[in-house]
């Protein structure tokens, strides 16, 4: 098929590279424009351009598109069969929707109706689901709305991150649209449209969503740091600083009488924070505002803790 292919971050470049390795024609490029980042602001390129540069590819990266006329006319020239979409992070246009043979495709992580939105491995993660994988559908104007082309199930395993998951649902992601052009192109495939009764979200994350309510069982909080990985991360408030939680694990069994969420407690070489519902937690990794990451054992020794110190409860 000759394509369009737009994408941005390293999700999305297993489908840039599986759609070359099939033989497809992939004319053009589009990708977020390159955004200064970090404490020296340097230039990030995204990697979909990266790879697109690689491998001679015509990128374009537009600020605007839903009135940008040069684009609408460079695509009209290409007449694309289809438009295929993975973490683009840009709201398509009508124009858009209207132009290929076989609409614009997407790879969305998640098994629609369920997690419509931004960040649909994490929410996914951070709930505690035991399943997610990956849909293909026709975009149209809504929110990840449009009719289910296929789909896969992956099994989320009890200690994954959502950094764990993602590069394996991106290959995942990279097969399924290869069966779906295959479907589409010999007309085999069948468009289904999503039960909207069944729909949940999953919004664009905040830095607000990793601070940790110590009210929340330990299951749930462990969950929510396995989901908010690498950003909002976990975070907690600790003798008026911030305290980042990089790593954790669930305790099995209850250390000793109950204590109020929040509440810390040293065992030996092990700090463990009480949660909600008599549950427990363990840190392993943390670091204070200021200071460098650390193992609890180098944490614990160069802090004076009094056992029955509290972190902030919210």
């Amino acid at each position: 098929m000759r394509l369009v292919f737009c994408g941005t971050p390293q999700f999305a470049v297993p489908t840039l590279d599986a759609l070359l390795r099939a033989g497809h024609r992939v004319d053009l490029v589009l990708s977020q424009p390159d955004r200064a980042s970090g404490r020296g602001m340097e230039i990030k390129i995204s990697p979909v351009k990266r790879y697109a540069d690689q491998h001679g590819l015509e990128v374009t990266q537009p600020d605007k598109i839903r009135n940008n006329t040069e684009l609408q006319e460079r695509m009209r020239a290409v007449s694309p069969d289809a438009i295929v979409i993975v973490a683009y992070g840009r709201l398509i246009p009508p124009w858009m929707l209207t132009l290929p043979k076989h609409g614009n495709l997407n790879v969305h992580a998640s098994l629609l109706p369920k997690y419509r939105g931004a960040a649909p491995i994490q929410w996914a993660v951070a709930n505690g689901e035991t399943e997610t994988g990956i849909t293909t559908m026709r975009i149209d104007e809504g929110l990840d709305t449009g009719d289910i082309l296929l789909q896969e199930r992956v099994p989320i395993l009890p200690e994954q991150t959502s950094l764990d998951l993602s590069p394996m649902l991106a290959e995942v992601g990279a097969r399924l649209m290869m069966r779906t052009l295959a479907g589409l192109e010999d007309g085999a495939l069948r468009a289904t449209k999503q039960d909207s009764t069944k729909a949940t979200l999953a919004p664009i994350l905040q830095r607000d969503d990793g601070r940790i309510d110590w009210n929340r069982a330990a299951q749930q909080i462990y969950d929510r740091w396995r989901g908010f990985q690498p950003w909002p991360g976990a975070f907690t408030g600790f003798r008026g600083k911030k305290l980042i939680l990089h790593a954790m694990k669930l305790v099995a069994d209850a250390p000793g009488p109950a204590a109020d969420p929040g509440t810390l407690r040293r065992a030996g070489n092990r700090l463990l924070v009480a949660c909600g519902e008599g549950t427990w937690l363990h840190l392993l990794e943390l670091q204070m505002e200021g200071k460098r990451r650390m193992a609890v054992e180098a944490f614990l020794n160069g802090l004076s803790l009094t056992d029955g110190e509290q972190l902030d409860p919210r």
